[in-house]
C-alpha cells in the first residue's frame, strides 16, 4: 500500500488518464473529486463488497433453481 500525504487543492495520478484531487478537508473527513475515463467504474469500497454479495448470492439461487429442473 501507497501512502500519500496531500492538502487540499493537490491531487495525485494513477496511470495518464486518472487524477483524485483532494477538494475539502475536514474533522476527519476528507471530500476528494475524482476525473476518469467514463469507462471506468468507480465505486466505494462498500458499495463494491455489497454487490459484490449480491452477486454471489443471486448466483447461488439460479443454481439452485436449475437443479430444480433436473
Amino acid at each position: 500500500m501507497l501512502v500519500i500525504t496531500r492538502k487540499k487543492g493537490e491531487s495525485l495520478l494513477i496511470g495518464d488518464d486518472i487524477e483524485i484531487k483532494i477538494v475539502k478537508v475536514d474533522d476527519g473527513s476528507v471530500k476528494i473529486a475524482i476525473d476518469a475515463p467514463k469507462e471506468k467504474t468507480i465505486l466505494r469500497k462498500e458499495v463494491y463488497e455489497k454487490v459484490k454479495y449480491e452477486n454471489s448470492n443471486a448466483i447461488t439461487k439460479a443454481d439452485d433453481i436449475l437443479k430444480l429442473f433436473k
